[in-house]
């Protein structure tokens, strides 16, 4: 089940490269297995499940799309940024950074077609074709993945991190970590409160972070 993707990403190459963990194949791919719904990065160090049992996505959204839920162990959301529709669509290629740049947390899917010179509809065919996802759907699974880092990096309130990653309100945070993980983002915070409390680093993540979150909680009101 793989969504359109270079040529050399074939099944058989993604399962050796699951099998053997091979980093080189990090981002490029993910993988869902389908008795658990769960999908990891190619590097996962769980124990690899059966080939017949397996499926492979060009994106964490697409994962997602297809009703699979993020690994806990491998953390989907730290995979390195080499996404499968490098070389693809170039206009996919450029809605995608334009997403991870928070294009979508301020704008509309129809004005991120208008900016690419394309009709929304095009647009949709394009990303589901490349990208196996609509680019709501991709920029949904970029919060997500945003808020997550921050849970387990910073000690920012949750709120402050619900409008870092884009988030128009905590409801809406709280329910895409319900959706996506089947928990709430406090049950993320509690493991990782102390370590991130003397981390000199993760203090300077969390300051950063604030200033964003409290920039876009600001436009967001402006408008």
């Amino acid at each position: 089940m793989l969504t359109e993707m270079p040529a050399e990403l074939d099944r058989e190459t993604c399962d050796r490269a699951r099998l053997a963990r091979d980093a080189a194949y990090d981002g490029l791919f993910f993988v869902g297995v389908r008795t658990t719904r769960i999908y990891c990065r190619p590097v996962c160090p769980a124990r690899p499940a059966k080939s017949e049992n397996v499926v492979f996505f060009p994106t964490a959204a697409a994962a997602e799309r297809a009703g699979f839920r993020p690994c806990l162990r491998c953390r989907p959301e730290t995979a390195p940024g080499s996404p499968a529709w490098s070389g693809t669509a170039t206009t996919v290629a450029r809605g995608m950074r334009l997403i991870e740049e928070g294009f979508l947390d301020r704008s509309s899917v129809d004005r991120l077609a208008g900016k690419l010179g394309i009709g929304p509809r095009h647009l949709l065919r394009l990303f589901l074709r490349h990208a196996g996802a609509t680019p709501s759907e991709v920029a949904a699974t970029r919060r997500v993945q945003a808020a997550k880092r921050l849970l387990n990096e910073t000690t920012m309130p949750l709120s402050e991190v619900a409008f870092a990653a884009g988030f128009r309100s905590v409801r809406r945070f709280n329910d895409a970590f319900r959706s996506i993980y089947g928990r709430s983002p406090s049950s993320f915070r509690k493991k990782t409160r102390g370590r991130a409390e003397h981390d000199p680093a993760s203090r300077r993540v969390t300051d950063q972070a604030a200033a964003v979150g409290n920039a876009h909680r600001d436009n967001v009101a402006w408008r």
